[in-house]
């Protein structure tokens, strides 16, 4: 569900770019004296995991479509809503800047769409009531499932109140809400069923996560960090051959209602600007090696799993960039709030 630039006007992109700031700031103050730096490697390699889990679309029957995991629900679990944003920002920016998945100019929609929804409305509203302050595998799977749902409704409708917003008449508003819910529907359910299979197998592994009087510096995460750290590295590195060809449900909805998967942008003013900054930024466009433009064009091949080195270096390179930025936004707060007079 990454915006490309050309879905958006430059007045809305600017709008959700200013949001975005704004949230972000805002969970900043809140994450200097909410996390506790004990658990700042978890912010960390969590990001890192859902990095990783991002490079990996899986397909929707009988649809031709795919999707993959938003991961704010399950970063707002397991690290707050607060951090969890932070860390989905992270993920994001990286994603732009450095593997041009989702354009400059639509960051701040991005930002919002994919990360605010999850963490501020979905999991405070659906999955801790439903969980509760006890935690049991059955209210972990309905709740994640139940909360994923509402996030990935939420999130799409705003895609194509942007885009009605931008005038982007290609995308006429009935047409474009008809496709992306229904199969953004399809894709929640996954992202729950997925989401809870994480959760349960941390709460098992360190139930004292989960207990709200339990104090954060008493429990030692360093083993759970090692294993996602390990399970990070297989999903970037290996799994991610085995992704989905098909497009998105973003990409399939664009296709179904203009008849193309991408729409072309201007070819002045800030759209112009933000994508030649792009081009300069990702050394590793579409998850793998940049292309020599005198290198001739290579058939696609239809083989599945896709096994690729340059997608391999792409999610082990991106992961290990999106651990050092959350880990170092995280540190950076905590000291920065250490050394605020009382």
């Amino acid at each position: 569900m990454h915006m490309a630039d050309a879905l958006i006007s430059p007045a809305v992109g600017a709008t959700m770019w200013a949001v975005s700031a704004g949230m972000i700031v805002y969970a900043a103050r809140k994450v200097k004296t909410e996390l506790d730096e004990s658990r700042v490697p978890l912010m960390a390699v969590m990001a890192a995991f859902v990095f990783a889990a991002q490079m990996i679309n899986f397909t929707i029957p009988a649809t031709g479509s795919s999707g993959h995991l938003g991961g704010a629900l399950l970063l707002a679990i397991l690290l707050g809503p607060n951090a969890g944003f932070l860390a989905l920002a992270s993920v994001l920016t990286v994603q732009a800047l450095f593997f041009a998945d989702g354009g400059l100019l639509a960051l701040g929609c991005n930002i919002f769409n994919m990360g605010f929804w999850g963490c501020y409305v979905a999991y405070p509203l659906i999955y801790r009531p439903i969980v509760g302050t006890q935690p049991a595998r059955g209210r972990i799977l309905a709740g994640s499932i139940l909360a994923a749902i509402v996030g990935l409704q939420l999130g799409p409708f705003s895609v194509v109140l942007q885009t009605l917003a931008s005038g982007i008449t290609e995308l006429p508003f009935g047409t474009f809400v008809a496709l992306m819910q229904p199969i953004h529907l399809a894709i929640g359910l996954v992202e729950g069923l997925v989401t809870a299979a994480v959760v349960i197998f941390v709460w098992q592994a360190r139930p004292e996560l989960f207990t709200a009087e339990a104090k954060a510096a008493d429990v030692s995460v360093k083993p759970l960090v090692i294993g996602l750290a390990v399970a990070a590295a297989l999903t970037a590195g290996v799994f991610s051959w085995f992704a989905s060809a098909n497009p998105d449900g973003l990409e399939w909805s664009m296709f179904k209602t203009s008849g193309s998967e991408e729409l072309a942008g201007p070819a002045d003013g800030a759209h112009a600007k933000l994508a030649a900054v792009q081009e300069k930024s990702a050394f590793m466009p579409d998850y793998g090696f940049r292309q020599s433009e005198s290198a001739p064009a290579e058939e696609e091949s239809a083989a599945w799993p896709s096994v690729d080195a340059g997608t391999s270096v792409a999610g082990l390179v991106g992961g290990a960039i999106v651990l050092l930025l959350a880990g170092l936004i995280g540190f950076g707060l905590k000291r920065f709030n250490r050394g605020k007079p009382a």
